[in-house]
C-alpha cells in the first residue's frame, strides 16, 4: 500500500472519538487518557500495545512517516485519526490529546516532544531521550516549568530484578561503590564509509518526514529505515543510546550518580558517519553517599565485549584470557531469560565493585549475586529483609506481563493515581551521561573534561557536537 491509496482508504484526518476533557484543564477527575503515538512500527508497535492495553486509555491520533506502519495501528484503532507528519497532527488535536507517545528514531525524540510539551502535554519518550545533550537540558527545564507527567522509555526499570539490585545496594551490601563495569555486545556500529547513490523512495514512506530536522542525505535501500539508523550518527546513538541507557539505569539510580567529570572512549578514529564497532568507555563521576570519594564506571560494546578484567572473573570460570561468552549472536539479542552459567559472565549485564565484594546484575530478569573474595555468598536473607520492608513481591518471568508495568505507570500518573519513576527529571541527566560518552567516540583515546554546571567540555572542539542545526522541513 502507498501513501496515496491508505489516504484514500482510510481518510488522513479520519474522525476520531474523544470521550473526555483535557486532563490538563479539568477540574473533574476523567475515566479516559486520549493519546496520540508518533512512530507506530517497531518498538513503536510494542509501545502502542503496551500503553493501549491500559483501560483508562484512549487512543485518539495515530502518526508514521511509513504508511505500512501507519495502516497496521490503523486496523488495531478504527476510530483514531492518523497522520504522516506529527506537526500536523498536534496542531489539528491540541485540544482532543491529553498525553504523547513517542516512538521515533532518536533524532526525532526531542523535536517532537518539546513541541507536545508546550502545549502542556504529557509526554512518553523512548530512550535514549534525546539526540543531543543540549535537547535533553532542553527537556528537562520545560518538564519542570510546566510541571508536566513525563516517562522515559526503560521498560526494565520497573521490572523486579533492577529494584532489588538498587535497594541492596544502597543497603551497604558491598559497602561503599568504587567501580561499575557494564557491557553489552550488541553491535550498533558501522566502520564502514557512508554509502553512495541515491536508490527510489519506497511508495509508502515520506523520506522528508523521515529525515525530520536531520541533515539532508539521499535514500538508499536497508540503509536507515527501518531498521540500521541507530548505527548513522545523524539520526541514532550507537549501541551505547541503544542498550546502554537500560544496562546504566539501575547502576545510575542505585548510586545516585548526577552526570560525570571526564570521559575518555578507545574506538577507532571517528569517520563522521558511522559509531564505532567498539567501545570502551571509561568515565569518572563526582562521589555520593553510596560511593567512594569518585565512582570509575567503565561501558564495553561490540562483538567480543567485553575484554577481560579481573573484576569480571567469576567463581569457576575457566576462560579467564576471554570474559565475552561463546553463547550466539541471536541467543544474547534474544528477549528470553536465558541464564548463563554461574560460571559464565552474563551477555550483556553490570557488576558494581565495593569494599565488601562484588554484585553482578545480568541483563535481565535474573537475580543479582554476591561474590567475595572469589566465592558466591548466599544472600537470600537480605533479599527477604528488602524485600520485607519495600514489598517487592515475587518476580515474575515473563516479559509479556511485566513490560506494560512502565507504560501503565505513566498513564497512571497522567491519571493522578500514580508517580513516574523515570521522569525527565532523572532520564534526562541518565542521558547526558550516555551522550557524553557517544560524543567522546568523536575524539579516540582522549579524555574530556566535563562542567556539569556551564554545560561545556573544557575541550573546545567538543563542544560543537552538543547541539546540532536543525533543518526546515
Amino acid at each position: 500500500m502507498n501513501k496515496r491509496e491508505f489516504i484514500k482508504t482510510t481518510g488522513v484526518g479520519a474522525l476520531g472519538v474523544a470521550l473526555a476533557p483535557s486532563l490538563l484543564h479539568s477540574q473533574q477527575p476523567t475515566k479516559k487518557l486520549r493519546t496520540a503515538h508518533i512512530g507506530v512500527g517497531n518498538m513503536g508497535w510494542e509501545d502502542l500495545i503496551a500503553i493501549s492495553s491500559h483501560k483508562h486509555v484512549e487512543v485518539v491520533a495515530l502518526c508514521d512517516v511509513d504508511a505500512l506502519y501507519l495502516s497496521k495501528a490503523h486496523k488495531m484503532h478504527r476510530k483514531a485519526k492518523i497522520f504522516f507528519d506529527y506537526r500536523v497532527m498536534l496542531e489539528q488535536m491540541k485540544d482532543e490529546i491529553d498525553a504523547v507517545i513517542i516512538s521515533t528514531p532518536d533524532h526525532t525524540h526531542a523535536p517532537a516532544s518539546l513541541m507536545a510539551m508546550k502545549m502542556d502535554k504529557a509526554v512518553y519518550c523512548q530512550k535514549p531521550l534525546t539526540h543531543y545533550v543540549d535537547e535533553s537540558r532542553k527537556m528537562m527545564q520545560l518538564a519542570k516549568e510546566k510541571n508536566l507527567v513525563t516517562q522515559m522509555g526503560i521498560q526494565v526499570h520497573s521490572f523486579y530484578d533492577y529494584k532489588l539490585a538498587t535497594l541492596l545496594i544502597q543497603s551497604g551490601i558491598i559497602g561503599k561503590v568504587h567501580t561499575v563495569h557494564a557491557w553489552s555486545p550488541k553491535n550498533w556500529g558501522f566502520d564502514g564509509d557512508a554509502p553512495s547513490g541515491e536508490d527510489a523512495v519506497p511508495d509508502q514512506l515520506d523520506w522528508n518526514l523521515w529525515l525530520g530536522t536531520s541533515p539532508y542525505r539521499a535514500y538508499k535501500n536497508n540503509q536507515y529505515h527501518p531498521g540500521n539508523w541507530r548505527k548513522v550518527m545523524d539520526y541514532g546513538c550507537g549501541t551505547l543510546g541503544d542498550m546502554g541507557v537500560h544496562i546504566f539505569d539501575t547502576p545510575y539510580n542505585a548510586l545516585q550518580l548526577d552526570v560525570p567529570m571526564t570521559i575518555k572512549n578507545e574506538c577507532r578514529p571517528s569517520t563522521g558517519f558511522g559509531f564505532p564497532e567498539n567501545n570502551r568507555v571509561t568515565y569518572e563521576f563526582p562521589g555520593t553517599q553510596y560511593t567512594d570519594k569518585t565512582l570509575k564506571w567503565i561501558w564495553y560494546d561490540g562483538p567480543g565485549m567485553p575484554t577481560l578484567h579481573e573484576d569480571l572473573v567469576l567463581p569457576g570460570m575457566t576462560d579467564k584470557k576471554n570474559a565475552a561468552s561463546k553463547t550466539s549472536m541471536e541467543d544474547k539479542m534474544s528477549l528470553d531469560a536465558k541464564a548463563a552459567a554461574l560460571n559464565e559472565l552474563p551477555e550483556q549485564g553490570a557488576m558494581f565493585v565495593g569494599s565488601k565484594g562484588r554484585l553482578l546484575l545480568p541483563h535481565f530478569m535474573q537475580l543479582p549475586r554476591k561474590i567475595v573474595r572469589g566465592k558466591y555468598v548466599d544472600i537470600t536473607k537480605e533479599i527477604e529483609a528488602v524485600d520485607q520492608q519495600h514489598q517487592l513481591g515475587s518476580p515474575i518471568r515473563n516479559y509479556e506481563t511485566q513490560g506494560p508495568k512502565h507504560y501503565h505507570q505513566f498513564v497512571d500518573a497522567c491519571l493522578g493515581t500514580d508517580t513516574c519513576s523515570a521522569p525527565f527529571s532523572y532520564a534526562g541527566r541518565l542521558t547526558e551521561t550516555i551522550l557524553l560518552g557517544v560524543i567522546a567516540g568523536r575524539f579516540p583515546n582522549q579524555t574530556l573534561n566535563w562542567d556539569a554546571k556551564a554545560a561545556r567540555f573544557k575541550e573546545e572542539e567538543a563542544n560543537m557536537y552538543l547541539s546540532g542545526e536543525y533543518r526546515n522541513f
